[in-house]
């Protein structure tokens, strides 16, 4: 038990939070596009609202939920685990990471490489038993999501990197339900890249002495904590009018504003937080904040799915 905690730990499986919720919009909105016109009987669909439309075929696709699921978990897993196996000799030399799981000791190098292995193997599986788009797509996902932890050596872009890892989640969703592209779940992919970009910049604002000592790159070493605060602020903008845009474009109703009203309540409360001289509150604002956000958006607009 104490092992199975101490990889939890090393992948920060709490953070699965900030993309599975767009993951699950993903699903639903695949599920509520093809529910009305997916099933061999349409004749027992007669005179039934769209909510019931949309929950029987939601119980046709179970086990597309669990798989979703599991590549959620395995892809996020993969990527933490990487990345801390990658940077363990930079962690090693940082206060504030040193106790993370390699540096420490508590788990070693080669354990860490085989468990991205082990949850690579896992997910290209789920995948390739999703459909054959998702499985052909799924190295291209591993691609992006384990070359971000290469990217603070060189860019100070990496954020914008790690933006579009944790973005494929709604677009990787409805692939799965519908077997092809739409331009909806690629608006919630670019409110999620901006949203994530902006709050993995305040997050940096801690390392941001460390990183320029070591020659690591990231928007905060870059340009200094206050306009790393305006650009902060732009990305989660964008993200705002994302998800704006997105409620025109797709016809929601109220469930949906309310959800959009609450998500972008929390982005402007968790810039009050956070001063350039200020970051006692950075893990608020990171985690509690954004995590907060994404659920009650995702409750609101998977209501608003089946409701409207």
């Amino acid at each position: 038990m104490k092992r199975v905690k101490n990889y939890l730990s090393l992948v920060k499986f709490a953070h699965t939070i900030f993309a599975m919720p767009f993951a699950l919009i993903g699903f639903f909105t695949g599920i509520r596009s093809l529910a009305p016109v997916n099933s061999v009987n349409m004749d027992a669909y007669e005179g039934t609202r769209v909510y019931e439309k949309t929950r029987l075929f939601f119980y046709q696709q179970w086990w597309i939920f669990l798989l979703i699921l599991g590549c959620m978990v395995f892809a996020r897993s993969a990527a933490m685990a990487f990345n801390r196996w990658l940077d363990a000799n930079y962690d090693k030399k940082n206060p504030r990471t040193a106790q993370r799981e390699i540096p420490a000791g508590i788990i070693s190098a080669g354990k860490a490489i085989w468990f991205v292995f082990l949850n690579c193997v896992a997910f290209i599986l789920c995948c390739w038993f999703i459909n054959r788009i998702c499985f052909y797509l799924s190295f291209v996902a591993l691609f992006v999501i384990l070359f971000y932890s290469y990217t603070k050596r060189f860019t100070a872009l990496c954020h914008l990197v790690l933006g579009v890892g944790l973005s494929l989640a709604p677009i990787g969703a409805y692939l799965a339900v519908t077997g092809h592209f739409a331009l909806l779940p690629i608006l919630f992919s670019l409110a999620v890249l901006c949203w994530v970009s902006g709050f993995d910049i305040i997050y940096a604002l801690q390392d941001i002495e460390f990183d320029k000592h070591q020659q690591l790159h990231s928007i905060p070493a870059a340009i200094g904590r206050k306009s790393a605060l305006r650009v902060s602020e732009c990305l989660h903008g964008l993200a705002s009018l994302s998800v704006i845009y997105i409620g025109y474009r797709g016809h929601f109703g109220i469930w949906y504003w309310v959800g959009v009203s609450v998500f972008t309540g929390l982005l402007i409360y968790q810039h009050l937080l956070i001063r350039p001289h200020d970051l006692s509150k950075v893990n608020m604002a990171f985690f509690t904040t954004n995590g907060i956000a994404s659920v009650i958006f995702a409750v609101f607009v998977i209501l608003d799915l089946f409701l409207n």
